[in-house]
């Protein structure tokens, strides 16, 4: 690149980078040249930004507002036992000096918000959401957004994780086409309260970097348009593909606070609790005893229906009962028979019984939907 040089020491440093066909000096330079922000610098962010520095990317950003805690070092990585009571922003930035002192790294000690993130993300070519929760996702979303920077997304919980590339292009999808809306708090625990593996934010966040370092480099086949999900528990990686959907373009940020915690989501975080719910292995002893007198229905779309499916399930997608026009449908087929839905995870069905229980419907959840279906019954 025109007015980037690398020095001896940088030379000898990247030595393995530039052996490789793919990146060379040509990629080298442009790491040198690319400047990168993180968002979090706990789980997901440790291996990101270790690894970014390592590969020589000239100017890194982290955004955290925390300090270091004992608890966090069971996969935090990044921060050690010295680092304790004081800043995440102060430690990462001190570890990644360490590994490679020819970066510039700035730090923002604050938490994003709309009023800040527009500010914040426009001096950096690659953002990666590094955040553990969903105002933070949106809010980082929409603002690539509106920037047109790419968004290096990743997440993690229990045993399993998930990674893509959000907004690489005009035709990429964003994270509101994988969650168009925010899911009620109550189904989904913090890693302090459901927990998380020590290694698993490690084996995700250095998948993070490995598409950082292939945006900027220009080598391989990113992410952009497929979701790659891990399980730890089983060894296994799948893919989905993720597609845009048509929506009115996002030009402002809003209160994502609110967003995520809607009336509705209040509302239907109560009724939660009241409905039955049984596991896949209870569905498939289910089937097998009495397939004649269940109705098992699918809530997802017809994509993810076509990508997978449960024998003898119905797709009726939740669009359709949010709107009312399969409720008569789902009240004739269910009269007389036990009604168990499912969807992808068990979110999106334990909204649509809410829904049919207030018109006197009532029906079973099927707990980890087609997920833990294909992981414990077909696997």
């Amino acid at each position: 690149m025109y007015g980037i040089n690398l020095n001896e020491e940088e030379v000898s440093r990247y030595a393995r980078h530039l052996t490789l066909p793919e990146i060379g000096v040509s990629g080298q330079k442009h790491l040198k040249a690319s400047s990168v922000l993180c968002v979090g610098s706990g789980g997901l962010g440790s291996p990101v930004l270790l690894y970014l520095a390592a590969a020589g990317v000239g100017r890194i950003g982290i955004v955290d507002f925390d300090c270091v805690e004992v608890s966090n070092l069971q996969r935090q990585v990044l921060h050690g036992m010295s680092w304790i009571a004081k800043p995440k922003t102060d430690s990462a930035r001190a570890r990644i000096l360490e590994i490679n002192p020819n970066c510039k790294v700035d730090t923002f000690e604050t938490q994003l918000t709309s009023d800040n993130a527009l500010d914040i993300l426009k001096e950096f070519d690659v953002i990666c959401d590094c955040t553990d929760n969903f105002p933070s996702r949106y809010l980082i979303n929409d603002a690539c957004l509106i920037l047109g920077k790419p968004n290096v997304y990743g997440s993690i919980a229990h045993f399993e994780g998930q990674t893509t590339v959000f907004n690489l292009n005009k035709d990429s999808p964003n994270y509101r086409d994988l969650l168009p809306e925010p899911p009620p708090s109550q189904l989904v625990p913090s890693c302090s309260e459901g927990g998380v593996i020590g290694v698993l934010p490690g084996l995700i966040g250095i998948i993070q970097a490995t598409e950082v370092i292939k945006i900027i480099t220009g080598v391989g086949n990113t992410l952009n348009g497929r979701l790659l999900i891990f399980n730890a528990l089983k060894m296994t990686f799948r893919e989905l593909t993720l597609k845009p959907n048509k929506r009115p373009a996002i030009n402002k940020l809003i209160d994502y606070e609110v967003f995520c915690k809607s009336n509705e989501n209040s509302q239907l975080e109560t009724e939660f609790l009241s409905i039955p719910s049984i596991s896949v292995q209870e569905l498939k002893e289910a089937i097998e005893g009495d397939n004649n007198n269940i109705v098992l229905l699918d809530v997802r779309t017809q994509s993810e229906f076509k990508i997978a499916s449960i024998k003898g399930a119905t797709l009726i997608p939740l669009k359709s009962i949010e709107n009312g026009e399969s409720i008569e449908v789902i009240r004739e087929m269910a009269n007389g028979r036990k009604l168990y839905i499912h969807c992808k995870s068990g979110k999106r069905s334990l909204k649509a019984l809410a829904i049919l229980k207030r018109k006197n419907i009532n029906g079973i959840n099927v707990t980890g939907g087609i997920d833990a279906w294909i992981l414990e019954i077909l696997s």
